[in-house]
């Protein structure tokens, strides 16, 4: 079953912010409902809406980025910072699911927004 303890978050932050700072973004760790490693993206150097290669209506919004297909989806600097950020909050998973027999076994799960609902990522 999938667990991550804050402990486990105290212990991935310090690579995930360092990756944050070179590429000037701001964002913070949460832990949701004891299985899911969240990064909230608030502002940056990055233009994430324009490198999001999906519909014109992501920057009115924010982007839950799925972290199996990141790289289908952004290009550029984007792309680049996903491609660091996501393996240092996966640091230690493991994933040993079975999808043909509906089986999931995964250490935890990792979630990536850019911005909210009601406030977009806003590039600074």
């Amino acid at each position: 079953m999938a667990y991550v303890s804050q402990e486990l978050k105290a212990k991935i932050a310090p690579k995930v912010k360092a990756i944050l700072k070179k590429y000037k973004v701001k964002g913070s760790l949460a832990v949701n409902h004891h299985s899911t490693l969240v990064l909230n993206i608030k502002e940056g150097a990055l233009d994430m809406y324009k490198d999001y290669a999906s519909t014109e209506d992501a920057a009115k919004f924010g982007i839950q980025v799925n972290p199996y297909h990141y790289k289908n989806h952004f290009e550029g600097r984007t792309r680049a910072f996903l491609a660091e950020v996501i393996p240092a909050m996966n640091d230690g998973n493991w994933d040993k699911s079975d999808i043909q027999s509906d089986y999931f076994n995964v250490g935890w799960y990792v979630s990536v927004n850019i911005g909210k609902w009601n406030k977009p990522y806003a590039k600074v």
